[in-house]
């Protein structure tokens, strides 16, 4: 089969932004006076907030927030509502309300809207932040270590990239309690919500624009507070809670805040999975942000206060037997430093337990080995002390969980392949004894070594990095060999995430899609047919659950990242369209594909073989579109091309997500080096894609890569169509040959 040809001189990205303009008067008028410190508190107090996080034993955590609307729309940061938490609306006049539902939500911009059942507010009035200027006078307001609500002055320093956001710096002191508070003018206007405090310094701080803030409103993704307390929680089948904590889940990762209500502020997380009978093991890896706590492994438990724990703690790994619920009860074991655990980072924690004794190991070393038989059966699960915040992962319980080792042979073959990677004409053989005898020689002998191990350790991790995508690729290869209905789209997806991230839980995903099913299976609408299916469907992930279409940087990969599209409920149409298809798929709904409009990826549905084909926009909440209403919105015509309407497969559609991370890769800020991989998985999947394959030769070119650019200018020749223009083709030869001759 022959290809068309298309070369690519010039590549250009057009970064697509979705932005919501404020609503301005009909009338200019001049600008108000300022007013005094004293003036904008008395007038703004009003429309202050103070949001408390309530937990089983009061409040866990508290925060400013601010009245957008008199029908009850609260701002603040997310940081300050968590997840899976009851909040509290402190007015300024001491009346409290619930929270009803999160409005709106933006992760990677720290903001939400909160909906109070509320009327006849007093909203703060929003500003606009394009038109802030360096040095103005800028005030806080806040309710700082949840005291009463307070104001501070200052001036705006600067605007600065932070984290790839747009942030306000403003010469302020920012104490807990502010985050979530607004930053106003002289004249009230909300020029930004508070949301960062400065590592160095306690007169620097940061705000997040409002204008980012207008897009929430604009574009809302609600979550009733029902399913808002169902978010990141942790299965109650497979784990039990001992000693309250905060532990939330997310993407395989346990994380665990705020100290315990035991002694020591001591928390347990156990596991409903059976233990073995006899020798077990269990292992983890934990990583602690504060290595003055503790968190790690508690095993032989009896469901309350007795224990073991195995866990490292200020450094040292420790094992204490936990007999009762206070420090009179406990006995240290063993507390002994080990240079295999690396502080500040993950670390593999394995215990076994025999009838006759107990080992601990870190990263795979024994550190510690006791004949202590005070505690046996039980069982097994997680710890945390003090205020330390921990994150867990590749929780574990067998039989044996030690890391077996390579067969000698095939280890062997693989050294020997990995030192010839890394062979250097240099001389190895050099000793370090024969450059002593001069001292100047001999360190300027050393600093080329090093340099040299630094070489090798650099083609190490590339070499590392290269083995991975090449596996994933080969996963997903295999995925989609199989008969189409029989793909795994959203397993694809994860693995094309997985492929830029190998730290990404690709199982834990998709066991989190499972829930989603579960939740579903029973509906009966969904059991209705497609029509009514596809209703609840939108209702499931638009209203209760809050997924939504990308309102800031659209081309950010993130976007394309379905991981991060589940993480954080956002995303573009194909990958919001890849979860409400395979949802469908997976539930038994007939009729519901995948359609790749021009400029807009959109679901199809029938209602029967022969219905009419109707649209559901999940960019837009799910807004649903007849063919003509779409058209109209899509093109100057009013009508589609032929065959964009036809369902598409799922090779396609992966392919689409590549291209699309393939066009964000394309800035001033990433090396062609790092486009590569994408050009690759591409040209893996589909081995006709001429234009990629021209893309990657010219890259290889200029890389210096000469054999892989003339293996693909040579697929261009052979593959070339036969009424091609006779002056491309001639391009290619004469490419060819410059190649051969460099």
């Amino acid at each position: 089969m022959k290809h068309s040809i298309l070369l690519l001189s010039v590549f250009s990205v057009c970064s697509v932004g979705h932005l919501c303009a404020a609503t301005k008067s009909a009338t200019q008028s001049k600008t108000p006076a300022a007013k005094t410190t004293a003036d904008l508190a008395e007038s703004i107090a009003p429309s202050l907030v103070k949001i408390t996080q309530l937990g089983r034993e009061g409040t866990d955590g508290i925060g400013s927030g601010f009245i957008v609307s008199a029908d009850g729309l609260i701002a603040t940061n997310l940081h300050v509502i968590g997840e899976a938490r009851r909040l509290q609306i402190e007015m300024h006049d001491g009346k409290t309300h619930a929270v009803t539902s999160i409005h709106a939500s933006d992760a990677p911009r720290d903001l939400a809207l909160l909906k109070i059942d509320a009327k006849d507010l007093k909203p703060l009035p929003l500003g606009d932040s394009e038109k802030v200027r360096q040095g103005e006078s800028v005030v806080a307001m806040g309710a700082p270590e949840g005291l009463g609500f307070s104001i501070v002055q200052g001036v705006l320093s600067a605007t600065r990239d932070i984290d790839g956001n747009d942030m306000l710096q403003v010469a302020i002191p920012i104490e807990k309690g502010n985050s979530g508070g607004p930053l106003l003018d002289m004249q009230g206007k909300v020029l930004g919500i508070l949301t960062l405090k400065h590592i160095k310094t306690d007169n620097l701080g940061f705000a997040m624009p409002v204008n980012a803030l207008k897009e929430l409103v604009a574009k809302p993704n609600p979550v009733p507070m029902s399913r808002w307390l169902t978010i990141g929680v942790l299965n109650p089948k497979m784990w039990k809670l001992h000693l309250g904590s905060q532990w939330t889940q997310h993407a395989g990762v346990i994380h665990a805040d705020l100290p315990g209500d035991g002694f020591g502020g001591r928390a347990l997380c156990l596991s409903s999975q059976s233990v073995p009978e006899g020798t077990f093991e269990i292992t983890t890896t934990v990583r602690l942000d504060d290595e003055a706590g503790a968190a790690g492994l508690a095993f032989c438990s009896d469901g309350g206060d007795k224990h073991y724990g195995f866990y490292p703690s200020g450094g040292k790994l420790r094992l204490t037997r936990f007999d009762g619920p206070d420090v009179y009860s406990w006995t240290i074991l063993a507390d002994v430093p080990s240079e295999a655990y690396k502080a500040g980072e993950w670390n593999t924690l394995r215990v076994r337990v025999e009838p006759e004794k107990v080992t601990c190991f870190v990263n795979g070393k024994k550190v510690i080995e006791t004949d202590d038989t005070g505690l046996r059966g039980g069982v097994v699960g997680l710890c945390k002390f003090r205020t330390t915040v921990a994150d867990f992962r590749s929780f574990r319980i067998g039989t044996d969980l030690t890391e077996k080792p390579l067969d000698a042979e095939l280890a062997s073959k693989f050294r020997s392949e990995i030192e010839a990677n890394l062979a250097q004409a240099s001389t190895r053989d050099q000793t370090l004894d024969k450059l002593l005898a001069d001292p100047a020689a001999a360190r300027r002998v050393i600093t080329e070594q090093r340099k040299k191990l630094e070489d090798e350790a650099t083609k190490l991790r590339e070499l590392e990095r290269e083995l991975h995508r090449r596996a994933m690729t080969k996963d997903i290869l295999a995925e989609l060999e199989k008969p189409e209905p029989e793909i795994n789209l959203l397993r694809c997806t994860l693995l094309l995430s997985r492929h830029d991230n190998p730290e990404i839980d690709v199982t834990s995903y998709l066991n989190g899609f499972k829930a989603m099913i579960a939740d579903l299976k029973d509906d009966p609408e969904i059991k209705k047919g497609t029509i009514p299916a596809v209703k609840r469907l939108n209702r499931y992930l638009f209203e209760e659950n809050g997924f939504h279409g990308s309102r800031g940087d659209y081309s950010n990969r993130s976007n394309s990242y379905m991981n991060e599209v589940l993480d954080d409920r956002e995303g573009l149409p194909i990958t919001l369209s890849v979860l409400y298809v395979e949802l469908a798929s997976k539930l038994g709904i007939q009729g519901v594909f995948g359609v790749p409009l021009p400029g807009k990826f959109m679901v199809g549905y029938r209602d029967g073989p022969e219905g009419e084909l109707q649209l559901v926009d999940v960019f837009e909440n799910g807004k649903l579109l007849t063919v003509e209403q779409a058209a109209l919105d899509l093109t100057d015509s009013g009508q589609f091309p032929d065959g964009s309407l036809d369902p598409t497969t799922k090779q396609t559609i992966l392919l689409r997500m590549l291209r699309n991370l393939l066009g964000s890769s394309f800035d001033e800020t990433r090396s062609i080096r790092e486009s590569l991989p994408y050009l690759d998985l591409v040209l893996a999947i589909d081995p006709t894609a001429a234009a990629e394959r021209l893309t990657r030769a010219q890259m290889r070119q200029r890389l210096g890569e000469k054999a892989g650019a003339r293996e693909d200018v040579s697929w261009l020749i052979e593959n070339f169509p036969e009424n091609g223009p006779p002056e491309l083709i001639q391009q290619l030869d004469r490419w060819m040959q410059s190649l051969r001759d460099e």
